[in-house]
Formats: structure tokens, C-alpha cells, sequence
């Protein structure tokens, strides 16, 4: 696939953060002049497999089944905690991750994943879906008036020890379709310095939101590759709610307190349905191509129905939703989440991707090497803003591989009580971000 403006961009800022830190070379586009920075792709191939709307979509419904089945394993670590993810910022890093791995190790992640397609297939889904996302805040900016911004952008990069056996199959799948080239790195002898350099590009990508992925010491002697994938997304409310018209309302958490949070208030026509006591709205944004999706379970059900919403009952509801005049009071929240996915994955079926037994023969030489590959950790940091003029939203996600119903006319809505909210590209379906917060007072200082 051609590089976009955005693509050369990025990898513009990938060279400037390698060439001022010494603990990683940065690879080249074509369309880099020559210099003297190290690079590491693959071939790339000329035809590239192609993919359809029907598959777009079919990778976005596991895509959602996985973000589901993930936010609800979390949460029954904390059921009393906000929690928030990008599923998609996940799947796209373990999908690079999955690019070299082999035989039980690849059918475990597929099935944790919820991958419907094997081989390029997948990996051909995954770039249109990023190529599409791509182009949405160029048509919003068409679209809306100035002064109303709309910002979605996504990156890649993989960093990988220098002189290792990297598989060329492996690096050319990464290069034609995530754009990933191989930043190379020197982990056994400064494995600070990389650390410093991935979190510099992190920073970078997601607008200065997250700016230590990595923790320090996170890297280490041991480390052969990390696979990075970060998501920034900024948006206007395409009808902003009146800052007049917050007003300090009761919230009850799920613990049964109630506090009196800051929760905006509009009326108008929105996308709504109310299905067996369940409401639920889409907020969209300027362009219309993304929105927030609210669901606000009945009374006493948040557990209940959290636990066993899928990817297809989402879908349901998804489509009862019909434009409806009405109003909806939402509290203004900010969340901040920090995890640590390795023992959540491994529960969900992908244990022997972190064990000694795991094979990712395909992503190096091992035989060469005599070292056996697998993964160390899963790590995804984000964060989310959500006022009057709209919302602001990041996410980083690092792989790090080491060695061994009828709608009512007009409602009402008022979210006073736990709700789950997903942030989605409507055209493809695909779920960016999803959260669930049972306290919006926690992270707010108003």
C-alpha cells in the first residue's frame, strides 16, 4: 500500500527520535534521503492481499468480542474501580506479535484474540481498517466548521535487538501491512536508553497523554523485541453541550454511595434506543464518522448485564437505535488507566504464548540463535477526558517478547448510575476505545 502524507510524517519523527537517542536506530521510508541511520524491513511486496467490507467488519466484531470479554475480566479483579482500554490499540500489537508465532502458540492467541482470518488475510484486514481510520479526521476537517477539531491517528513500530536473525517473511508482513519497520536496538548493552527511546516515541504519537509506557528497568539484558502500537484521538461533539447547563447532580457508584457529580446536559436529536430497560445514546462527533456510545443498564443489572454483553448483543442493540428527540444528562469524567495484561491474557487462553513452550520460530532464526522466544509482558497505558466541547483520548500498547427495542419519543436520559461507554468508527465498526466507569469522581479534582 502507497504511504499516506500522515505515514511519511510519522516516520519522519520516528528518524528525529532515534537519531537524539542512541539506544535505538530509527528505519527509513523510500522517500527518505540517504543517511547514515540503520535499516531493517523487509521486502515489502509490490501486490499486497486486498480485503473487503464484509471482512473489515468481521475484524471488527472480535475485535469488540475481545475488548468485551476483556473489560469484563478486569473488572472481576476491581469490580469498584473505573476501568478503561483500547481494545483495538491491544489487538493490533498482539496481531504484529502474531505475525511470528507458530503452530499452538498462534491457534492460542487466535482464539484469545478472537482473529477471524489467518495469515495475510488478518493482516491485510488490520491495514485497511488503519488506512480507513487514517483518512477520517481529513474528511471531518472537510466537513466541519473552523475552529472544531477532530484528530485520529495511529502508529506502529517494532524495536528489535541489533544483529539478531529477524525472519524476512516476518519483517515484510510488519512493513506492508502495519507500516512497521525495525527500529534496531541495543537491549543487552543499553536497554535504558531504548527505553527511553520507545517511551519518546510513545509521548510523541499520543500527543504528550502517555509518556512512560515503559517503566524503568522494563527492558533488560533479556529483551529481543518490543512491539509498540499507540492511538491518539481528540474530538468536537458535533452539538457541544452548554457549559451553563452543568449543574452538580447525584451520581449513585456502584458501592451504593452517591455524590454529587458535575453532569453536562442537552436536548436534541440522537441516534437512541430502549431495549428490555437498557438505554442507550451515540454522541457523535464533527464528521459524523465517530461517535461515543453510552449504555446505561436498568437499575440494579450494571453487573449482570456488563458480564454478559457479546459482541452480537452489542450489534443488536447497536441497531435498534433510531434518531429520537430527547435529552441526556452525562457526568463530565476523566479516566486514567494503567495495565498490566499478562496474567489476564494468559487466563483467557493465551498462557503458552508467555510460557518456555512458546514458539515464535517465525518471527527469528531461533536455531541459529539457540534461544527460544516468548512473551514477557503486555502493557497498555491510557487515558481519557470527556467535557462540555468533547473528548480526548490516548492509548500506547508495548508487547515486549524476551527469551526464554422500540425507541421512546422524546426521552430522557440521565446517566446517575454505572454505565459503559465505547468510542467507535462507525463506518467499519470498530471499537477504539471502551470503558466502564462506576465512579466519575475518581480522577476529577472539580
Amino acid at each position: 500500500m502507497p504511504p499516506t502524507r500522515r505515514r511519511v510524517l510519522a516516520l519522519s519523527n520516528a528518524l528525529v527520535a532515534g537519531t537524539l537517542l542512541s539506544g535505538c536506530l530509527a528505519p527509513l521510508s523510500s522517500n527518505d534521503p540517504g543517511t547514515n541511520v540503520q535499516t531493517v524491513t523487509g521486502t515489502g511486496k509490490s501486490n499486497p492481499v486486498s480485503t473487503d467490507e464484509a471482512a473489515i467488519r468481521t475484524l471488527a466484531r472480535g475485535n469488540s468480542e475481545f475488548g468485551l470479554t476483556l473489560l469484563s475480566s478486569l473488572a472481576e479483579t476491581d469490580p469498584n474501580e473505573n476501568q478503561f482500554l483500547s481494545p483495538f490499540s491491544v489487538s493490533v500489537a498482539l496481531a504484529t506479535t502474531y505475525a511470528g508465532a507458530r503452530g499452538e502458540t498462534r491457534a492460542a492467541m487466535a482464539d484469545t484474540l478472537r482473529f477471524p482470518f489467518d495469515g495475510e488475510s488478518l493482516h491485510a484486514a488490520f491495514g485497511e481498517t488503519d488506512e480507513r481510520l487514517e483518512t477520517v479526521d481529513e474528511r471531518a476537517d472537510a466537513d466541519a466548521n473552523r475552529g472544531t477539531p477532530f484528530q485520529l491517528t495511529t502508529a506502529n513500530a517494532i524495536w528489535g535487538q541489533e544483529g539478531y536473525p529477524w525472519r524476512d517473511d516476518f519483517l515484510t508482513t510488519l512493513r506492508t501491512y502495519y507500516d512497521a519497520g525495525l527500529n534496531v536496538c541495543d537491549f543487552q548493552e543499553n536497554a535504558d536508553e531504548a527505553t527511553e527511546t520507545i517511551n519518546a516515541w510513545v509521548a510523541d504519537r499520543t500527543e504528550g497523554k502517555i509518556t512512560d509506557l515503559l517503566a524503568e528497568n522494563a527492558l533488560d539484558a533479556r529483551t529481543r523485541l518490543v512491539l509498540t502500537n499507540a492511538i491518539y484521538f481528540r474530538a468536537t461533539w458535533a452539538s457541544t453541550f452548554s457549559e451553563e447547563n452543568t449543574k452538580r447532580r447525584p451520581f449513585t457508584a456502584l458501592d451504593g454511595t452517591t455524590s454529587r457529580v458535575p453532569m453536562m446536559s442537552q436536548s436534541d436529536s440522537f441516534p437512541y434506543a430502549a431495549v428490555d430497560g437498557q438505554q442507550l445514546i451515540e454522541l457523535p462527533y464533527v464528521g459524523n464518522e465517530v461517535g461515543m456510545v453510552v449504555l446505561l443498564p436498568k437499575k440494579g443489572t450494571f453487573e449482570a448485564f456488563t458480564s454478559s454483553l457479546s459482541a452480537d448483543r452489542l450489534e443488536t442493540l447497536l441497531g435498534e437505535m433510531e434518531r429520537t428527540d430527547g435529552s441526556i444528562a452525562l457526568p463530565k469524567f476523566s479516566l486514567e488507566s494503567s495495565l498490566d495484561l499478562g496474567t489476564t491474557l494468559s487466563d483467557l487462553g493465551m498462557a503458552r504464548a508467555f510460557s518456555p513452550s512458546a514458539d515464535f520460530g517465525g518471527m527469528a532464526d531461533i536455531e541459529e540463535t539457540g534461544e527460544n522466544l516468548s512473551i514477557d509482558s503486555v502493557r497498555q497505558k491510557s487515558v481519557i477526558e470527556v467535557d462540555e466541547n468533547g473528548t480526548e483520548a490516548a492509548a500506547a500498547t508495548a508487547v515486549e517478547v524476551g527469551v526464554t427495542s422500540a425507541p421512546l419519543n422524546p426521552f430522557e436520559m440521565t446517566v446517575d448510575r454505572p454505565f459503559l461507554f465505547l468510542i467507535r468508527h462507525k463506518p467499519t465498526n470498530t471499537v477504539l476505545f471502551l470503558g466502564r466507569v462506576v465512579d466519575p469522581t475518581a480522577g476529577r479534582s472539580d
